[in-house]
């Protein structure tokens, strides 16, 4: 235990001396929660005496490989921490175990007839409730115990309320300073990326926070910290990104310049029309605002469209076709809303990102985008028809295909 954190050591000690059924270590981003587990996995395998299956649970099959299995592999080695077959299979420390993902409900039904020894749960508050209420009922050995790890989420989360329900739980609170391993100027970076959001509160200090009020609060309180009225002049790249209107939506495209060694994004140039067009209508708009802007940065190469509408995204393509456009058209990635306003959140509080002044409705749009308080238990940004959501994806989709490239 040298090489663990003070509170690393105590999350152990509390954890697999107490005895408890339950142990949930929950906080902060890179607070040294899921490093335990690469030893804490071992160990409660080897520890089994009797029968019953092992799971290890995470958001999906990949984001447990990604988290666990391969860091595990890295430091145990191929020969003890194995790799999972189609079924989800996997041989860890001598043992059969069973990887499933729980992100939807549907893996629930692979613990039903199991009796569950030991599972670890990995992200648990990205876990539909159902998997998590069928784990409950296969832990039926007087030795079945359950390690998990989660960052905080809304108060409302289920994952709030069972740590909160008087269960035999051990749980563990993590804030980013619990890491003393980190890099100083990673966690100033982190603080500052996160500062004035919600994501501050659970991230850094690892308080179950509800996401009320502004998303952008930092733009919503000073916008012209933002906006610019010249581009950069070191503009390497040029994307643009567009969500396709309809019942009371508007049609909306965003072009984002990069500048070099993607050190900021700067939203260059807007297209917005709430007007019915039909598909040849929007084409053509859509080829004239692009025309344009390619005249004014001609490193605009691709552009990344709704790919709910395949058959308006045909038509833009063959529209740039017949009017020889040489940007690419592609479907948009549409990851999860949170992971882009996370993005977004990151760039504001760090000041890499910038905004043309003309891009009056994305200026707004960022300005009143609201959490919606209606929903209990989850962050859902407010699309009620009374907010510019439009701009927003368009915006969104123009960054994803680079967004690893800043972080």
């Amino acid at each position: 235990m040298n090489g663990f954190s003070p509170k690393q050591r105590e999350v152990w000690r509390n954890s697999i001396e107490g005895g408890h059924r339950w142990n949930i270590s929950c906080g902060a981003v890179r607070s040294g929660k899921t490093y335990l587990e690469l030893f804490r996995i071992p160990y409660r395998i080897r520890s089994i005496k009797g029968d019953g299956l092992v799971f290890i649970i995470g958001n999906t099959r990949e984001s447990v490989e990604r988290n666990l299995l391969l860091p595990m592999r890295n430091y145990w080695t191929e020969e003890l921490v194995g790799r999972a077959n189609p079924s989800g299979k996997v041989r860890l420390f001598g043992r059969d175990c069973w990887i499933l993902g729980a992100g939807k409900g549907g893996e629930a039904d692979k613990l039903q007839g199991s009796s569950v020894a030991y599972c670890c749960g990995d992200e648990m508050t990205t876990w539909d409730e159902r998997v998590f209420q069928m784990l409950k009922s296969r832990m039926d050995k007087p030795y079945s115990r359950f390690d998990g790890t989660c960052n905080p989420s809304d108060p409302g989360n289920w994952v709030k309320k069972f740590i909160d329900s008087g269960a035999d739980i051990c749980y563990s609170h993590f804030t980013l300073d619990d890491n003393p391993f980190l890099d100083k100027g990673f966690v100033e970076n982190l603080k500052k990326e996160y500062r004035g959001s919600i994501y501050y509160d659970r991230f850094v200090n690892g308080l179950w926070t509800a996401a009320e009020g502004i998303i952008y609060r930092q733009f919503a309180e000073d916008a012209e910290r933002f906006i610019i009225d010249r581009p950069p002049d070191n503009l390497m790249l040029a994307y643009a990104g567009m969500d396709f209107g309809g019942n009371g939506s508007a049609h909306a495209v965003n072009v984002t310049g990069f500048t070099v060694g993607f050190r900021r994004a700067v939203t260059l140039g807007e297209y917005y029309s709430r007007k019915e067009l039909t598909p040849t209508e929007l084409e053509d708009e859509v080829c004239d605002f692009i025309l344009g802007m390619r005249e004014k940065y001609p490193m605009l190469t691709d552009i990344y469209c709704d790919n709910a509408e395949q058959v308006l995204i045909r038509g833009i393509r063959a529209a740039f076709e017949k009017r020889r456009i040489p940007v690419a058209v592609h479907n948009a990635r549409k990851m999860p809303i949170n992971e882009r306003i996370r993005f977004y959140t990151r760039l504001m509080g760090t000041g890499r990102y910038s905004i043309m002044r003309d891009c009056k409705q994305t200026i707004r749009a960022f300005r009143e985008a609201v959490w919606d308080e209606r929903v209990k238990g989850k962050d859902v940004r407010l699309d009620d028809g009374t907010r510019n959501i439009d701009s927003l994806d368009a915006q969104e989709y123009s960054t994803e295909a680079v967004m690893t490239n800043f972080i």
